[in-house]
């Protein structure tokens, strides 16, 4: 079940230290973890990047540093998360990884990300959330709207639930799976 979902981090979720949610995580082997900690200035992200990649080889899980592609250069990972504007003004970043990543909210998103080179792509927010309280989720149509627009892999985001119960609607919409933060951070 956790091989078709991404773990998507927010330190600020956990009950726990960190490191140790991680270790946590990590143990569930999901098919990747993005460490999203978009409030870090670089080299607070760098050392902390250093000590999750560490966890994350440790079991034999797929890293993707987020955001910062010199962080993810110095630790020598072949793959990145980078949000579309900054994918938009680098997009030579993708010579220098193997796997890039970004994140999209529209058709036209997904099509202009897989163009500029994009691996695979998150789509959201796909539920109800409380990441984007008041916001009204976009659904699966839309879901299956990106999946039908691209060839490269669609993760939804937004409102998954870690136990998997919507992996069918997501999958039956086209997508490889999905994305999970809160439940990821809070098991």
């Amino acid at each position: 079940m956790y091989k078709d979902l991404i773990a998507v981090t927010n330190r600020h979720l956990c009950s726990r230290p960190f490191t140790e949610q991680i270790t946590r995580v990590c143990q569930l082997h999901p098919r990747a973890l993005i460490l999203r900690e978009k409030d870090l200035p670089e080299e607070e992200y760098f050392s902390l990047a250093r000590q999750v990649k560490e966890i994350c080889e440790q079991f034999e899980v797929p890293f993707i540093p987020h955001f910062y592609p010199a962080v993810a250069r110095k630790l020598g990972c072949d793959r990145l998360h980078l949000p579309l504007p900054l994918l938009r003004e680098n997009p030579e970043v993708i010579s220098s990884f193997h796997t890039i990543g970004t994140s999209i909210h529209s058709v036209s998103e997904a099509v202009e990300a897989e163009k500029l080179g994009a691996s695979y792509l998150t789509a959201g927010h796909i539920y109800v959330t409380d990441c984007k309280k008041g916001l009204p989720p976009r659904g699966l149509t839309f879901l299956q709207d990106v999946c039908n627009s691209v060839q490269i892999p669609v993760y939804g985001i937004g409102g998954i639930k870690i136990d998997g119960s919507q992996l069918h609607e997501l999958q039956n919409a086209g997508a490889a799976g999905g994305c999970v933060m809160s439940g990821m951070m809070q098991i």
